[in-house]
């Protein structure tokens, strides 16, 4: 089970580096369906969120692509409501969590899978900051409840808002770190941490993030990234959906 988890982890690491979302949004309903409880996996997918996308995000800073202004609303909102969300979720039955996450992976799959971006003269060049705050409150609350780090609810957001989408995964993969850390400590704090998968899917993550970037950004536009992106998704979402019925 050991090798089949970090096999897994490597996996949708590497697939999921390039759009900045974190790849626990996969993760956590595949080590469901593998038999982990949803309590356990959802520590384990915001840590592994956290050391995973760190890299792209020093990778982004380093070669000036963070728009800071955009970010640090996102952040600071996703960071504290993360708290909010993993607390509220112990008193939260599990079927409604899974629930919750199968919507979201249906959402998210759509968005990816759908939304057409706007031509480059209509991305939006100003900060909205209270549309931002808001983005981040709701991914903050979802990551720290579902486990999934919150990438998949901000990028659609910030897409149909009107943000150009280059700028759109440096701001995610920047945010996701945080609000998964945060909800992480929670989760700690509360007692839910598996550490010896944590570790497993730590190395897994950090190994697969960096292969895939290097590799993704050679080989792969982003669009066909994003089609894989949610075709996975859609599959996951199915998948969960027969397993609660």
């Amino acid at each position: 089970m050991d090798i089949i988890i970090f096999v897994i982890s490597f996996v949708t690491a590497f697939i999921f580096s390039l759009g900045g979302v974190g790849a626990a949004i996969i993760l956590i309903p595949i080590l469901v369906s593998l038999g982990i409880p949803i309590n356990i996996a959802k520590p384990v997918g915001l840590f592994y969120n956290t050391v995973s996308l760190t890299g792209a995000s020093v990778h982004n800073i380093k070669n000036k692509r963070l728009n800071f202004k955009i970010a640090i609303p996102v952040i600071v909102s996703s960071f504290l409501f993360a708290v909010v969300g993993a607390y509220v979720s112990k008193f939260i039955p599990n079927k409604t969590i899974l629930l919750l996450l199968i919507g979201f992976l249906l959402f998210s799959g759509y968005m990816f899978l759908f939304h057409k971006k706007k031509e480059l003269e209509e991305y939006i060049t100003n900060t909205p900051y209270l549309k931002l705050t808001l983005i981040g409150t709701l991914a903050g609350i979802l990551s720290g409840m579902l486990g999934i780090g919150g990438g998949g609810i901000i990028s659609p957001l910030m897409l149909m808002i009107g943000f150009n989408p280059k700028q759109i995964v440096s701001v995610t993969a920047f945010v996701v770190p945080f609000s998964s850390f945060s909800g992480f400590l929670t989760y700690w704090a509360i007692g839910s941490v598996n550490w010896h998968i944590l570790i497993i899917v730590s190395i897994a993550g950090i190994v697969g993030a960096t292969s895939g970037t290097m590799f993704m950004q050679k080989k792969l536009n982003h669009n066909a990234v994003k089609k894989i992106l949610a075709i996975l998704l859609l599959i996951m979402a199915i998948k969960l959906i027969f397993k609660i019925t």
